[in-house]
C-alpha cells in the first residue's frame, strides 16, 4: 500500500511539474508575440531553405510609433526587393522586375514570415515545452519547441532572447523533426525609437509599373463567399476570404485562408 502510494504521488508530482513547464513555455510565447508586435527593432537575418539549399541575407526594420505599426523589409541580395507594410497596405517594391505591388493588408503578422501566432487553441493539436537555454549573438536565450501531435501540421523551435523577448532564431520542422527552414539573425538592434524615414522605400520608381489590386466587387465577394473546403485536417478552420488579382490570371481569383491557429494555408481558386 505505501509503495503504491509513493508511486502515485510521485506520478503527480512529475505530472504538476510538466504542466507548470508547459505554462511557462506559453508564457514565454506570449510575450515573443507581444515584442514582435510592440517592440522597435533592426536587424539583418538569413533565411535558409534546406530543402531546396537557397539562403536568402534580409533586412527587417519595425517601427512602433503612438500605436501605428510600419515595417520595412529589404532583400540584401541583389534583387533591390523591398516590401513596406502598414496597418492598412502592403506594398511591394520589385526593381528587377520595374514593378510596384500594392494591395490591401489581409493577414496580421511580421514579415519575418515562418513566425506564426501562438495562442490557447493550439493546445490540441500541438506540444508546448521548454529546452535547454543557450547563448547567441552573446545573449542567454529561452529555446521553446513546439511539436505537432499528428502528420497535418509543421512544428517549430524557437530561440527567445531573454532580454528582449524577440526570436533570435526560428526552426519549420516536418512531421520527423527534419528542418525544413530556418531563420536567423546576424545582428539585431532594440532601440526606444525609430525615425519615420526607417520605414521607408529607398527604391527609385522612376518608369515602374504600378499595380493597386482593386476592392472587391460585389459579384467577387458573392463568388468567394460560395467556396469553402468540404473536408479540412482537425483544428483548421476559414479565418479569411478576399479577391486578389494574380500575375497570370484574367480576372481576380478567390483567395482562403485555413489556419488551426498557429499554421495557416493558402487556397486560390480562378
Amino acid at each position: 500500500m505505501r509503495a503504491r502510494l509513493t508511486t502515485g504521488c510521485l506520478l503527480l508530482l512529475a505530472l504538476s511539474v510538466a504542466w507548470a513547464d508547459d505554462d511557462d513555455a506559453r508564457a514565454w510565447l506570449e510575450r515573443m508575440n507581444q515584442a514582435l508586435a510592440t517592440r522597435n527593432y533592426d536587424g539583418t537575418f538569413f533565411r535558409i531553405h534546406l530543402r531546396n539549399g537557397t539562403v536568402e541575407r534580409l533586412r527587417i526594420v519595425h517601427r512602433v510609433e503612438d500605436g501605428e505599426v510600419a515595417e520595412r523589409l529589404v532583400s540584401l541580395d541583389g534583387s533591390g526587393r523591398e516590401i513596406i507594410r502598414n496597418d492598412e497596405e502592403l506594398t511591394c517594391y520589385l526593381p528587377d522586375q520595374r514593378r510596384v505591388l500594392v494591395e490591401s493588408r489581409i493577414e496580421a503578422g511580421s514579415l519575418l514570415g515562418t513566425l506564426p501566432s501562438f495562442d490557447a487553441d493550439i493546445a490540441d493539436h500541438y506540444q508546448v515545452e521548454k529546452q535547454a537555454p543557450v547563448r547567441l549573438l552573446g545573449r542567454p536565450t529561452q529555446v521553446i519547441a513546439v511539436n505537432p501531435r499528428d502528420a497535418f501540421r509543421f512544428g517549430y523551435r524557437l530561440w527567445i532572447d531573454e532580454g528582449t523577448a524577440l526570436p533570435l532564431k526560428t526552426q519549420l520542422c516536418d512531421e520527423k523533426g527534419n528542418v525544413v527552414e530556418q531563420i536567423v539573425f546576424a545582428n539585431i538592434l532594440v532601440p526606444d525609437s525609430l525615425p519615420k524615414s526607417a520605414v521607408e522605400p529607398r527604391v527609385n520608381t522612376e518608369g515602374m509599373q504600378w499595380v493597386r489590386q482593386p476592392a472587391p466587387s460585389a459579384r467577387a465577394a458573392t463568388f468567394a463567399s460560395n467556396w469553402r473546403a468540404a473536408k479540412v485536417p482537425p483544428g483548421f478552420r476559414l479565418t479569411a476570404t478576399s479577391t486578389q488579382v494574380l500575375e497570370g490570371s484574367g480576372s481576380p481569383v478567390t483567395h482562403l485562408v485555413y489556419s488551426d491557429g498557429l499554421a495557416a494555408v493558402s487556397v486560390f481558386i480562378e
